[in-house]
């Protein structure tokens, strides 16, 4: 089936609509023997071709060729010449027994089946002869001044303006799909580039973790290494995807915090909630796990009592997720702090733009995260 927004559809019917104009003004109760004679004229559709050919010559070439490349002067120097060669080649179409035969175009059709041709006043003394003879034996008439076709300089105005601005439309249109798809090569191009960051920082402070675990010879480093394993597994296969299960993200975090939890000594406190309905929502994966790493990075101390709070609340169309930690200062707070952070807030304004509210303070010596975002 053929769309009615299709290109060709729309120049094919307004084409046609145009070159029906003539037949829909023509006057008089011999009209539509009128109609038949110009149907049937070939210097009616070579006039009309000639329309067409302007329209496409100007949009598909000169536009192309010249006016987008900025050659502003040749292109209104050709642009001229073309229309002044189809204005002279329409007038001659029209008129073809004129330009021949020398007689003004203000003589009726049929003058050369007339029996007399009555000539003007300053033809006095002549008298009235076959028009033939008159040319036989005393050359053609004098020619008077060609009064100018305002109504063709119209329509090729018309019609060129129509030709340009069709063209810029449609490259202003082009310009802006290639913006578009440039913005959106790049937002993916700089998650790929951020999840590349993610993954292996957060992988190198998990295995530290398990690589203490194991010189201390812990009893429970093989459960460590089976919850690593199935962290690896969802950060190797789900990260490569835009969006997460809700329940997969949370199912990584519970398995971080017990890793955590089996290191840590009895002066930290882990305050973990996760509550509501988790099926059916989806995060971009890792976006909270950077907040939790964040916390156990700088939210401890081995000479400090310390209270690490996670807690996620699902709720039909939202999710908050709060987690809070004491600030210590210490030499840590000089590395590479925030850069997951600072990742994480890029991807939530490529993916969340107006769709999510992070807030990060730092006071009363307490460092908060509040993330909310619709899911």
């Amino acid at each position: 089936m053929v769309r009615l927004k299709s290109p060709a559809v729309v120049h094919i019917s307004a084409w046609l609509i145009f070159l029906t104009l003539p037949f829909l003004v023509l006057p008089g109760s011999d009209g539509a023997s009128k109609i038949i004679n110009l149907a049937a004229s070939a210097d009616y559709w070579v006039s009309y071709g000639l329309y067409i050919f302007l329209f496409y010559f100007n949009a598909y070439f000169l536009i192309p060729k010249l006016y987008l490349t900025k050659k502003y002067l040749s292109y209104a120097l050709y642009i001229l010449a073309v229309l002044a060669t189809i204005y002279f080649l329409k007038h001659w179409i029209d008129h073809p027994r004129f330009m021949d035969a020398g007689i003004p175009p203000h003589m009726p059709a049929g003058w050369d089946s007339m029996p007399h041709y009555p000539f003007n006043d300053s033809l006095k003394g002549i008298g009235s002869m076959p028009p033939t003879d008159f040319i036989r034996s005393h050359g053609r008439p004098p020619m008077l001044k060609r009064p100018v076709d305002l109504f063709s300089i119209f329509l090729l105005s018309t019609i060129w303006a129509l030709s340009t601005a069709m063209r810029i439309i449609q490259e202003w249109r082009e310009t802006e799909k290639r913006a578009i798809k440039a913005e959106a090569d790049k937002a993916n191009a700089e998650l790929s580039f951020l999840k590349a960051q993610i993954n292996p920082h957060f992988l190198f402070n998990t295995l530290n973790n398990i690589y203490a675990l194991a010189v201390k010879q812990n009893e429970n480093t093989a459960t460590c290494i089976m919850k690593l394993s199935n962290i690896m597994r969802y950060v190797t296969d789900d990260v490569n995807q835009d969006f997460v299960t809700l329940q997969s993200e949370v199912d990584c975090i519970t398995d971080y915090i017990d890793l955590q939890r089996l290191r840590l000594n009895k002066k930290v406190y882990i305050d973990f909630l996760a509550k509501g309905n988790l099926d059916g929502k989806k995060i971009p994966p890792l976006v909270l796990m950077t907040f939790v790493e964040n916390v156990f990075k700088y939210g401890i101390s081995s000479h400090e009592d310390s209270v690490i709070t996670i807690q996620l609340f699902a709720e039909e169309k939202s999710m908050t997720f709060f987690c809070q930690n004491k600030i210590f200062i210490t030499s840590r707070i000089v590395e590479r702090t925030g850069i997951g952070i600072a990742n994480t807030k890029q991807r939530l304004e490529h993916l969340y733009p107006n769709k999510h509210l992070l807030n990060i303070t730092a006071e009363n010596g307490l460092f908060t995260v509040q993330l909310t975002m619709q899911v």
